[in-house]
Order: C-alpha cells, then structure tokens, then sequence
C-alpha cells in the first residue's frame, strides 16, 4: 500500500522521524479520540484525533501509539482492537495487529486488550514522557503508575519518567508548516467552501430561516465531496451577527437585514474558514455599507500585511489601525488614533483577534508568541484573516444609526516565499462585487 488516506506513507514516517528527533530518549503515547454520544447509544458521528492522524493516518478509534527514542533509534508501537466478527456487523470491518502494522508501517502492533500489561514495559526506561492527562481515563491510570515508579527507582537506576509533558510541545510546531499533500487537502476544502457559499449567499431571501441558509451551505459542503462542516455554521442575520460564535440559526431573515454567513467544509480532514456579510435583499444601506468599507478596509490592509518575515501581531495591527480611524470616520470614537489603539477604546466594536492558524483544526495548533514576541511568518503557514465590527443593542441607550450591525469578512491565507496567496479570493468581497453576485432575476 503506497498511501494511507490519500497521503504518502513517506509523509507519516517523515513526520515521526521528526517527533524521534525531539523526543531526546523519552516516549510519547497518543490515542484515538474517544466515541461521542448523542443521547443513550446513539453515537455522533467519529471523527479522529488530528495528532494522531498527523502522525499515523489512523482513522479508526480504539487505537494507541508509543513512539519511543531511545539512543537516536525510534521505534512505534501500535495497539490496536483485535479482529471481533460480532462487533464488525455493527462498527464496520477492523485491521487487527498483523493487518495495522502493515498499512500504518508500525515496528510492533499488539491487541489492545494487552496494552495494561504491554504498556508498563514501554515506560520502564525513558526518562521524559509526552502525555495529554485528563483525555483518556483509560490511559491514565498507566501512566500514574509509571510516574510513580519512576519517582521511586530513578534516584538509583536513573530510569523512569517523572514528569508528564504535553505533546502539542513538540507537534505543535511540526503542524505549523503544512507540507504540500497538507497545502492540497487545505486548497481542496477552501474551494468546496467557495463553492458552497456562493450557491448559499445567492440564493438567501428575506423570510427564509437562519436554519434555511445553513442547510443550504451544509448541503453544499456534502455534494462536493467534503465529509460535512468543519466547525458549527454561524447564520447570523441583524443582531445575531454581534455574536461572535451565534449558531442556534433559529431566527427568520427580515428584510434589509444583513446576514453574517460563517462556516468551512473539512475535506480529508482538513478546513476551510470564510465568512461573508451580506444584504439579505441584494442592497446595502447607506449604513450598512458605510461600516461594510471600513471592515474590507481592514481586511485589505491585513492580507497585505501577510508575509514572510512579518509578525502575526503585525497582521493584526494592520486590520486594527483601519478599523479604529474607520471608527473615527464614523463619529463613533473621537480622539487620537494611536491612543485609541493604546487604550483599547475599540474593544467594544471589535473583541477578537485579527488571524488564527488553519489546518486540522479549524483553529489550528501553533503558537502566536514565542519567547515573549509575536510568531514571525514563515512559509507554509495557513491563516485567516478576519477583521470584524460589531454594534450590539445596549439596554437602555438609544439605538443609534448603526445599532444591530455585525459585519465581518474572513478569507484564508497561505504564507508564500514571495509573500501571500488568498485561497479564498474567488468568493466577492467588495459591495459590488457582492450586489452583482446576489443581483435578483
């Protein structure tokens, strides 16, 4: 088997090779994400552990992996459930140890039933153990115990583990810079997305539900090919668009309302991310586009500032010094700009970061400082960068002309050696480009 899930073999045995390199004679043990309920014994429908993807292909639960570096040696080991025809009926065919180390090109793969007696052994002799507490309390336990045996035989025989390390330490950076299979999967999920939002935006009407509009997008997703959504769709029209993460999608679309559309498809497991706010009716108001252009300002400032060398922080100084002379612009804030920005007089209007990193995960793994500064950009990156304003009614303050407006645009960023490339572009952004997109017969 040349692939698994798509990918070339070489690229997980690429990637432990660079988790042997970081391990320093310790082990690292990751597991299947555990199943999900929905009520009773209705399960949600799996979806896998990214680092243990990342690092095996595994998309199956029940699964373990030990990496171990011992001497400048690596060794995986797998555990994996044995072959159960009566469970089969109901879960689907398993690999089994013999059939799991041949496609996943483990050293060692054992039943999984043998992991309490198996995995002790594993941890007798490294002195640094990666491991996320508090996620598997199957797991758990052994991993105590190793603890506790190492604290008492490693003073003498200077073995065992005695502290417990995270492992997003070292597969935070690895995943940081997504290689070209990564860069592929990436690039095919943004473009489902597109797809499926253009299909959505035009065909919204006043009067449909914010449930109409999210089965429109989801629906989309699907029938191009993508396994669903990446993160619950935020549908949120007039006020509901002042909340950030608003998902119940329950409410009708009124007329001249503007709706905030945010969603993403995973495909192979990985994201896309846009958002788009749009005239219900096809038209902005003077309003609504007044507080429209200052968003896109900043969202054209910030992908501009999106390149190798420049910081994350950078990025989103870009969008926010354009959102906060916008601010000025609109006789919202008054005052000097750069002690706007000092004072933080913005965060009513707009409380969020600027970017967040995009692969696995729709909020990916990576750190945004290192060593008390901002992440500089390299190449291989994946960002996105969504600059928003939002004007929540207030009780008891009078509405004033831009009240109940939430605007955001969001696009995905790829970090180039020769600056940037927006994954994203072929879905409008600017007032006309999104009247003409959402003209009515």
């Amino acid at each position: 088997m040349e692939k698994i899930q798509g990918f070339p073999r070489s690229n997980f045995a690429k990637r432990r090779e660079g988790v042997f390199q970081h391990l320093e004679d310790g082990v690292m043990i990751l597991s299947s994400a555990p199943l999900l309920y929905r009520s009773r014994d209705t399960e949600v429908r799996y979806r896998p552990d990214s680092e243990l993807f990342y690092l095996t292909g595994i998309t199956q639960p029940g699964a373990v992996a030990v990496f171990t570096s011992q001497g400048g040696e690596g060794h995986f080991l797998l555990f994996v459930p044995s072959r159960d025809l009566k469970a089969e009926v109901w879960s689907g065919p398993r690999m089994g140890p013999e059939r799991a180390k041949e496609v996943f090109g483990a050293d060692d793969s054992l039943p999984f039933e043998d992991l309490p007696q198996e995995l002790p052994k594993r941890l007798k002799g490294p002195g640094r153990l990666f491991f996320r507490l508090g996620e598997d309390p199957m797991l758990e336990p052994v991993v105590i115990d190793a603890l506790r045996a190492g604290r008492r035989s490693g003073a003498r025989k200077g073995d065992g583990p005695r502290a417990v390390e995270d492992p997003g330490q070292i597969l935070d950076e690895l995943r940081l810079r997504k290689d070209p299979e990564e860069l592929a999967r990436i690039r095919q999920a943004t473009s489902l997305t597109v797809a499926a939002f253009r299909e959505a935006m035009k065909d919204t009407r006043p009067g449909m539900g914010e449930w109409e509009v999210e089965s429109l997008l989801e629906s989309g997703f699907r029938r191009g090919g993508a396994s669903g959504p990446a993160f619950p769709t935020i549908v949120g029209s007039g006020e509901n668009a002042c909340t950030l993460h608003y998902s119940a999608n329950e409410h009708t679309i009124d007329d001249g309302e503007l709706v905030l559309l945010d969603g993403g498809a995973e495909f192979g497991l990985y994201s896309g991310d846009v958002t788009r706010t749009y005239p219900a009716n096809g038209r902005f108001s003077a309003p609504q586009l007044s507080v429209y252009e200052v968003v896109l300002a900043a969202h054209r400032a910030a992908i501009e500032t999106v390149r190798p060398g420049n910081s994350v922080a950078e990025v989103h100084e870009s969008a926010l010094k354009r959102l906060v002379q916008g601010l000025i612009e609109l006789d919202v804030l008054s005052g000097n700009r750069e002690e706007l920005v000092k004072g933080k007089a913005y965060e009513g209007f707009f409380p969020h970061q600027t970017s967040h990193w995009l692969g696995l995960d729709v909020h990916d793994v990576g750190d945004y400082t290192r060593q008390g500064a901002s992440r500089v950009l390299e190449p291989g990156m994946v960002l996105t960068v969504e600059p928003g304003l939002y004007f929540p009614p207030v009780a008891g303050e009078k509405p004033g002309p831009f009240t109940g407006l939430g605007i955001r645009i969001e696009d995905d960023i790829l970090v180039t050696e020769g600056g940037a490339n927006n994954l994203t572009q072929a879905l409008p952004v600017s007032p006309d480009g999104l009247e003409a997109m959402l003209a009515r017969d």
